[in-house]
């Protein structure tokens, strides 16, 4: 246990302090905010193109409604062959289905990470895990432009972090070719519909009692993964 711990801290915690810390000290006017918000874009530069695969994949998986619905209809009473050909298809296109949730799960061992950062990491006996580089701040004004505390909870910036997650949520998802029928929705097409409502109201409920610099940098994610999304999918000229 005590390994994971140092491996966790090795690779996350400590990285992620120092990182914020450099930021929060060489940025101009030592806004907090702005360097949650820095740091944040370089997190998602670094996962870029494993965010960009992911994101291919479920583009692919759009131009498949037509082959999906085709077995849809010849396997309408034979759930157990329906599943197996999808499945082979899914195999033989070299797609993962729910590609589109690891955009969202993936960032859950850096948002612990971040929450502990947060949380602990910028008390003052903390700082002996700042690198040999990295020079101790005398104090940090977790504060962002002046108006938000992001030491604690924001109830806005954490409804303001739902309703953009419903948007790069919904474009995540697989959208229906044009001129594709209408079938009976299958267990993956429910679940994906729920998802568009269950991930945004989840979002503000653990937001709702996190530090507001994690309600932050998931705002600044997810609008990112929508620019990302963008230009994956937009029809090529």
């Amino acid at each position: 246990m005590n390994f994971l711990i140092n491996f966790f801290n090795l690779i996350l915690y400590h990285p992620l302090l120092n990182s914020l810390i450099l930021l929060y000290q060489y940025l101009p006017g030592h806004d907090f905010g702005l360097s949650v918000i820095l740091l944040t874009v370089l997190i998602r530069l670094i996962l870029y193109p494993l965010m960009s695969q992911s994101l291919k994949s479920q583009k692919a998986l759009s131009g498949l409604q037509l082959k999906i619905q085709e077995i849809q209809k010849k396997y309408v009473n034979d759930k157990e062959k329906q599943a197996t050909e999808m499945i082979g298809l899914y195999q033989r296109e070299k797609i993962n289905p729910f590609s589109g949730l690891i955009l969202v799960f993936l960032q859950l061992p850096i948002l612990i990470a971040l929450y502990q950062v947060f949380w602990k990491g910028l008390r003052p006996e903390e700082m002996v895990n700042l690198y040999s580089f990295v020079a101790q701040p005398e104090r940090i004004n977790p504060t962002f432009l002046g108006l938000v505390n992001l030491a604690e909870a924001s109830l806005f910036l954490a409804i303001l972090a739902g309703i953009i997650q419903f948007f790069q949520t919904k474009l995540t998802l697989p959208q229906k070719e044009k001129g594709a029928e209408k079938t009976t929705p299958q267990f993956s097409d429910i679940f994906q519909k729920q998802m568009i409502y269950f991930f945004p109201i989840f979002t503000v409920l653990i937001l709702l009692r996190l530090p507001a610099a994690i309600s932050l940098y998931w705002i600044v994610t997810s609008l990112f993964s929508i620019i990302q999304q963008y230009f994956i999918f937009k029809p090529s000229t």
